[in-house]
């Protein structure tokens, strides 16, 4: 099974990812947040500093680019050969309200004819691998059946379905028929997205689907940072490495950003995911929230993981 990062816009930054590497070395792909190409054509600093090659070293990372401008796909697809790279990733799943009212994301997906004029414009202008992030319609689960016609006049290095319509954001359960029919279809290879939180999710998922040798796993690896070695090795997260891998975040933002209530910011947005990871950790996880200085979220922190024990095999 190939097993792939997701990317997660304002998380899993080259912070995380260089973190999450040195500690669990199970991920295939790591994919990084999307470029927003603008109408000068240059990445601000957060995306030059995420796809900078010396931020990705030892990883296999792919940059993702949100647009529905061919022009601006493609000028950013050749600024980013220019640091190596040979695959690049569109982004038509994500739901934002911001995004999608401009058009873009799953936006597109309303658009199918432009969508194909789009697709046949960036294919033919450029000699670098593609590979497509959807959901499967804006409205209705229905809009699919079109654009995956649409999708199978292309050669994409992979197509990446989370199968939910933009409206659901990330409300209700994955549409596993509509899946079904994407395997059954699809002339591109595919990869799966969507709710696979637990180890037990990805087993209860490949019994359904055996014949998928490809997964992407977003809100799941901050829940578990030892997932994706659970998946390949059958090896369990111990509170130790947890605590080694925390650290490595903790001190990495630190060495890129100044003052306590930024580094804080990020800090707490990674227990937002983490923190179910213990038991009984509601009282930790409400003085971490309401921490203002960093020897006060130290503290809080450091007796969580003195007192509690982890509790991810029980959810």
């Amino acid at each position: 099974m190939k097993i792939y990062a997701a990317p997660l816009e304002g998380i899993t930054g080259y912070v995380f990812r260089n973190a999450f590497h040195s500690c669990f070395d199970c991920v295939d792909k790591y994919f990084i947040p999307f470029i927003n190409p603008n109408q000068h054509g240059h990445l601000s600093s957060r995306e030059r500093q995420d796809i900078l090659p010396e931020n990705n070293q030892g990883m296999y990372a792919v940059p993702q680019i949100l647009t529905n401008c061919a022009e601006d796909f493609l000028r950013t697809a050749k600024k980013l050969s220019q640091y190596g790279y040979t695959e690049i990733n569109l982004n038509l799943g994500c739901p934002s309200k911001t995004v999608v009212t401009k058009g873009r994301g799953s936006g597109f997906l309303a658009f199918p004819e432009e969508l194909d004029r789009f697709l046949d414009k960036i294919f033919s202008e450029t000699e670098m691998e593609i590979s497509v992030k959807t959901r499967i319609g804006k409205e209705q689960p229905e809009e699919f059946e079109k654009i995956l016609e649409i999708y199978n006049r292309y050669p994409m290095k992979e197509l990446i379905v989370h199968p939910r319509v933009q409206q659901d954001f990330y409300k209700n359960h994955p549409n596993l028929e509509v899946f079904a029919e994407v395997m059954k279809n699809s002339k591109n290879p595919i990869c799966y997205n969507g709710d696979l939180f637990s180890y037990a999710d990805y087993k209860t998922f490949t019994e359904q689907f055996p014949d998928v040798d490809t997964v992407m796993i977003g809100r799941g690896l901050l829940m578990d940072p030892g997932l994706t070695r659970q998946i390949k090795t059958g090896e369990k997260l111990r509170k130790e490495e947890l605590k080694a891998y925390h650290d490595k975040v903790y001190l990495g933002y630190q060495n890129v950003l100044s003052g306590d209530k930024t580094i804080l910011f990020k800090m707490k947005e990674f227990w937002g995911f983490l923190a179910p990871a213990f038991t009984h950790y509601e009282k930790y996880a409400k003085k971490i929230k309401k921490s203002e200085r960093l020897y006060a979220y130290e503290a809080a922190v450091e007796a969580l993981f003195s007192e509690q024990d982890l509790a991810i095999d029980s959810r």
